[in-house]
């Protein structure tokens, strides 16, 4: 009986080992599916609640969040617009994803059936460019011939960079370049007359394009409002140059590539403010002989405590800037030096 009694003990244990594993496997599972699931899931159900807000006359700003990339904002962090001409669709740039630009055209046919005439894409940074996935094929996509250099040269990387930061709202998302060449002059199309202007500073290559017929000028990056400036492929010399031309024309809207419409030249002289605040600083450091990390614990200035992401863009413009003014310092022998 002892024999038999132990014999139906471990045959007890043994099943209970069974459904103990068994029960096991099956929660980890369930646990696990839903993650497996989720990049699938997220791409799909991603909603960048685009809603196209008319700021003048047939014109259409869709504003961006003042973040940096994150995952919560999907990468639409910039301001894409478009202009209902009578006679087809001007879109000016296209956003950070084929997801965002899919949206972007529903979004835009919520307001005309007018179709898409052309596509204008302001620089090539990723949050202004890889939209254009959703717009290939059927529409020529225009872009300075710097912006399309630049795009063959570093989209790969740009993107790669962009899925680490923003996640799944990239998913399917395939840098695709510009068709079109874009040059400075005029066009008219269906009674409004356009400008477009060939610049530089934030990037190698920053076209603006001006509507002369609304008064309504589509800076791109060269201007931001109420958000700390971004300068990874900055050349702040000829930005100031561009920030003064753009000055000088006559408009009276300007949508930037961040940041909310102004209705006059302030986010002009904020922009050119904080550079030039920014250059002086980190030329003022090096001629000091202060390292890096002296640097990076500069205090920003009162005026500029208020714009959104400026102490993480002030560290991102040392890494990019201060090492180009130490280098010159030292190839004009005019640095000095507070260390032993």
């Amino acid at each position: 009986m002892v024999t038999d009694a132990r014999m139906r003990f471990y045959r007890c244990l043994g099943g209970c080992r069974k459904r103990i594993v068994t029960g096991f496997f099956q929660f980890v599972l369930a646990a696990l599916l839903p993650l497996l699931m989720f990049p699938t899931a997220m791409a799909a159900g991603y909603d960048y609640q685009l809603s196209p807000q008319k700021i003048a006359t047939d014109t259409y700003v869709l504003q961006g969040s003042q973040q940096h990339f994150r995952i919560n904002n999907g990468g639409n962090i910039q301001n894409v617009a478009f202009v209902v001409t009578g006679a087809g669709v001007i879109v000016w740039d296209t956003g950070p994803s084929m997801l965002y630009g899919e949206q972007f055209r529903a979004a835009i046919a919520t307001v005309t059936d007018q179709p898409i005439a052309k596509v204008f894409i302001s620089h090539h940074h990723p949050d202004h460019v890889f939209g254009n996935q959703a717009f290939a094929g059927d529409i020529e996509i225009y872009a300075l011939p710097a912006t399309n250099k630049a795009f063959h040269q570093e989209a790969d990387g740009l993107s790669q960079n962009l899925y680490r930061l923003v996640g799944n709202a990239m998913s399917g998302t395939e840098p695709v370049p510009p068709t079109g060449r874009a040059e400075a002059g005029s066009f008219s199309l269906g009674g409004h007359e356009f400008v477009l202007h060939a610049l530089s500073g934030h990037t190698a290559g920053d076209l603006s394009l001006q509507d002369v017929t609304t008064g309504v000028i589509f800076a791109g990056d060269l201007v931001f409002n109420g958000r700390a400036a971004t300068t990874p492929h900055a050349d702040i010399g000829q930005w100031m140059q561009s920030l003064d031309y753009l000055d000088a024309l006559e408009f009276d809207l300007l949508v930037p590539g961040h940041g909310s419409v102004d209705d006059g030249r302030k986010a002009i002289f904020d922009t050119r403010d904080y550079l030039s605040w920014l250059v002086a600083t980190l030329q003022q450091r090096a001629r000091e002989g202060a390292d890096m990390a002296e640097v990076l614990t500069v205090k920003r200035p009162a005026r500029f405590q208020a714009l959104s992401e400026g102490k993480n863009e002030f560290q991102r413009s040392v890494a990019h800037l201060f090492p180009r003014y130490e280098e010159a310092l030292f190839e004009s022998g005019a640095a000095t030096t507070t260390h032993d």
